[in-house]
């Protein structure tokens, strides 16, 4: 597939390790592509469920999703500050109808008071058992939570305060 440029729309499309779809995001502008990375602005973006249930994004949040780390970043940016939902899953792949990845259940929030917190991990120990998650996706999820736990204390990437500024005033710009 093409590479999407800055100002277009694409789909994301999450699945489950299954192969079942899991969630739909429709229309997420892009804001910057290279290589190994898609940064995009979800802004009252409709979202379907894999139950049917439609709903829409209630303020702008800018993502980030790469083809090497497993892990991508919503910043969502709230009245009382950035706050991140971080969703352990496989790198991404892109073709002519949607960014697409594998979520893995694993979660990490990270409030804007700076609080952080793992999430769903019930969720993720009953589909590692019943979807039979291989040992080594197992390891490498569990090392990437390393790896995105320390982007998050030492304000790395997303998690700078000038990324979500900068990626947010592009975003203005464009729309």
């Amino acid at each position: 597939m093409k590479i999407p440029k800055e100002g277009d729309f694409i789909t994301i499309q999450s699945y489950k390790h299954d192969g079942s779809l899991h969630r739909t995001w429709r229309d997420t502008m892009v804001l910057k592509t290279n290589e190994n990375s898609i940064i995009g602005v979800n802004d009252h973006t409709l979202v379907t469920e894999s139950d049917g249930r439609r709903w829409v994004t209630r303020e702008p949040a800018i993502v980030y999703f790469h083809k090497k780390f497993w892990f991508n970043i919503i910043a969502m940016i709230r009245e009382n500050g950035v706050s991140y939902y971080c969703n352990l899953a496989s790198p991404y792949t892109l073709d002519n109808e949607a960014l697409k990845y594998i979520d893995y259940d694993l979660d990490i929030k990270v409030f804007a008071d700076g609080e952080k917190k793992l999430l769903d991990v019930e969720e993720y120990e009953r589909h590692k058992r019943e979807m039979r998650y291989p040992a080594d996706i197992d390891y490498i999820l569990k090392e990437n939570v390393k790896i995105l736990v320390n982007w998050i204390n030492e304000g790395k990437g997303p998690f700078s305060k000038k990324y979500v500024e900068i990626w947010y005033n592009r975003y203005q710009q464009l729309k």
